[in-house]
This record gives C-alpha cells, sequence and structure tokens, in this order.
C-alpha cells in the first residue's frame, strides 16, 4: 500500500512531518512579517513537501517578497523532473491555500493556477 506524507521545512531549517494547518500559517507568517532577511544575508523561506513512499514528489518554497516555487519531482531524491518547475508571486493567504492543498493532495487545483513557467 502506498503512504503519502507530507514534510515543512520552516524558515528555521527545521522539518516538521504532517504540519497542521496553524503550523503551516505560523511558518508563513515568519516568511512574509519577519526580519527583512537571515544572519547569513539570504532572505528566508519555507518549503513544504508531499508525496509517496514508493514514487512522486511534489515540492513548493515561499520565499520572502511572496516568491513561490512549485516542482514535480518522479521521487523523494528529486532525480527526475516530471515538469518545469512553475513560479508566482502571491500574498500569503494564496500561499497558505496553495499548502493547504499540496496537504489536501490537490495536485491538479495547484497545477490550475496561473503559474509563469
Amino acid at each position: 500500500m502506498t503512504h503519502a506524507w507530507v514534510e515543512l521545512t520552516g524558515p528555521d531549517g527545521l522539518n516538521v512531518q504532517a504540519p497542521t494547518e496553524a503550523q503551516l500559517a505560523a511558518a508563513l507568517s515568519e516568511i512574509y512579517e519577519g526580519a527583512t532577511a537571515a544572519s547569513d544575508g539570504v532572505a528566508p523561506s519555507a518549503v513544504l513537501r508531499f508525496g509517496y513512499d514508493d514514487g512522486l514528489m511534489y515540492q513548493m518554497e515561499v520565499a520572502r517578497g511572496g516568491a513561490i516555487r512549485f516542482e514535480e519531482w518522479s521521487d523523494r531524491d528529486c532525480e527526475i523532473a516530471l515538469a518545469s518547475p512553475r513560479q508566482m508571486s502571491a500574498g500569503k493567504e494564496d500561499a497558505l491555500q496553495l499548502w493547504k492543498w499540496m496537504t489536501q493532495r490537490q495536485v491538479a487545483k495547484i497545477r490550475d493556477q496561473d503559474w509563469q513557467e
């Protein structure tokens, strides 16, 4: 049986397995409302990954300023890209909706958004 998983890597670099909506919102608040840059000068970001133990993985990174990048991979090791990365800019509420769709396995809804390829 295929097991689905979801993992959030927050702006602090820590991984959270099966994050709650509150944890997703808190990570986005750090991105959108936090300090202008991390101590290393790199704008903070957070990455939500969703996938299956035996295959496909989807990854969405949200960075300071609302830059969003969505990627589709053949597996968790990112060996084969299944599509070109998609990008957009969005506000915090839209980013949260995209992440909620990922946790609900609603990849088709994510693909249907107004992405720049």
